[in-house]
């Protein structure tokens, strides 16, 4: 074990002045042991922005519960207290060792130890170190602090013992690597292609969320790459990983094949959505099985056919009807800014004032910057939202269903067919007000009858 300021006694613990301090303060006085744990201590000493500070002690679950008014027994069994101060949750946790893992996840025993014991059972080195908020030493029983400066991601142990007893560290190494910038120490690295299949036994939703955090994380085309090299892909997105291989004409791709280019949709892309990542994802995903060769390679239909599959793979995720809604559509339309400059304008207009218009515009641009690099359509289109404006893309209707009753017609499905065909020719310029519309529909639908 190493204890160390290594600098962080010169400078003021994460959370300093925070609720965080006055509960390691509170438990210190009472003469436990109280260290800032994981994530924080990590990028504290990485220089990195602190999101949550969660705390280890000796002290047992009743003590902590004790010794603040108001806490919440979220995972007791696990040794987890949650104190609430000043509306704000810290999550505090008794050390501990864990043994079972029968299901993959969870450990089947939990005996409450000491802080080496606890910092022995977690993931990777660089997220196992202790830090004393009111001394400033840093506690490393594993090297974390050695694989901080080489950046490096290593099991706490032996990968194949660390990696069995929870299977989504398979995916959570990829993650920090990606996140951090840090290369995944080989041995560990190995171990990840040998377990891949093992995602199997984890439930969709865990394994939901990591991808997103990878996918929506700063450097996604890595972990695409990192998770088809290992394996991964085809254990958890056997479609992505069929993109592997599948050649693409070279007149519009010169970049390669539909895994390649999709990874540098990736590489182009900044900050994006959960809806928007798994959209460039997904957006090719269709192609493999549409592959054909006639005057040159095509794929007839790969839009539509991926929209369904795009839908099927989100709905495996259990991802929300909203976020599976907006990644269908993006994937349906997303060869639509082929013909936007001979749209009609009616036609053009609709598709531009799309409450998403700003996804679709994003998609359309990465997926040109990842193959051919004409940007035109795009720029025609952010050029013509800019010249219409809202009012010009949504004005009012000029008439409703009642002036239609009013000139006697009976509701139903003609009623929509008449208010979209009046709409058209209103975003067209040729009906420009309510006496045109109703004197149009009488001549076109009533005369006619």
């Amino acid at each position: 074990m190493s204890e160390s300021g290594d600098g962080a006694r010169n400078r003021p613990a994460p959370g300093a002045g925070s609720g965080a301090l006055a509960i390691s303060r509170r438990l210190e006085k009472q003469g436990y042991q109280a260290y800032f744990a994981g994530g924080a201590v990590r990028d504290f000493l990485l220089g990195r922005e602190i999101a949550d500070i969660d705390i280890a002690t000796s002290a047992a679950p009743d003590v902590v519960e004790g010794l603040f008014p108001q806490t919440v027994g979220v995972g007791k069994q696990f040794g987890v207290i949650v104190v609430v101060l000043d509306q704000t949750n810290y999550e505090v946790a008794t050390f501990r060792s864990d043994s079972g893992y029968e299901d993959g996840r969870h450990p089947s025993k939990v005996e409450f130890s000491d802080a080496r014991q606890d910092a022995l059972r977690r993931d990777f080195t660089i997220n196992s170190l202790f830090l004393n908020p009111l001394t400033g030493e840093v506690i490393d029983y594993n090297g974390g602090k050695e694989d901080l400066a080489r950046r490096l991601i290593r099991t706490v142990g032996r990968p194949e013992q660390t990696l069995k007893e929870d299977k989504l560290r398979i995916l959570r190494a990829i993650r920090f690597a990606c996140q951090l910038g840090f290369e995944i120490e080989l041995d560990t690295y190995l171990h990840l292609d040998r377990f891949a299949d093992q995602l199997r036994r984890i439930s969709w939703e865990r394994i939901r969320d990591e991808l997103l955090k990878i996918l929506t994380g700063p450097d996604p085309g890595r972990g695409l790459k990192l998770m088809f090299d290992t394996g991964i892909l085809d254990t958890i997105l056997p479609e992505v990983a069929a993109m592997d291989g599948v050649a693409q004409p070279p007149q519009f791709h010169p970049e390669g094949d539909v895994l390649e280019h999709t990874r540098l949709l990736f590489s182009r892309s900044r900050c994006l959505s959960q809806t928007l990542a798994l959209a460039t994802l997904l957006h090719d995903v269709g192609k493999p099985p549409t592959f054909k060769v006639k005057e040159r390679i095509r794929f007839d239909g790969h839009a539509e056919l991926g929209a369904e599959m795009a839908g099927r793979i989100c709905r495996r995720l259990r991802l929300s009807n909203d976020i599976v809604d907006g990644v269908v559509d993006l994937v349906k339309d997303h060869l639509r800014f082929i013909h936007v400059k001979e749209m009609r304008e009616s036609t053009l207009k609709r598709f531009l004032r799309r409450e998403n218009v700003d996804d679709h515009l994003e998609l359309h641009r990465l997926d040109c910057l990842a193959s051919h690099g004409d940007l035109s359509n795009y720029d025609f289109c952010r050029k013509k939202l800019l010249e219409l404006g809202e009012e010009t893309l949504r004005p009012a209707r000029l008439i409703s269903g009642h002036d239609l009753i009013k000139l006697g017609l009976e509701p139903g499905p003609l009623f929509s067919e008449i208010l979209n065909t009046v709409e058209d020719r209103q975003l067209e310029g040729s009906l420009i007000s309510k006496k045109e519309a109703l004197d149009w529909v009488k001549t076109h639908y009533l005369e006619q009858r």
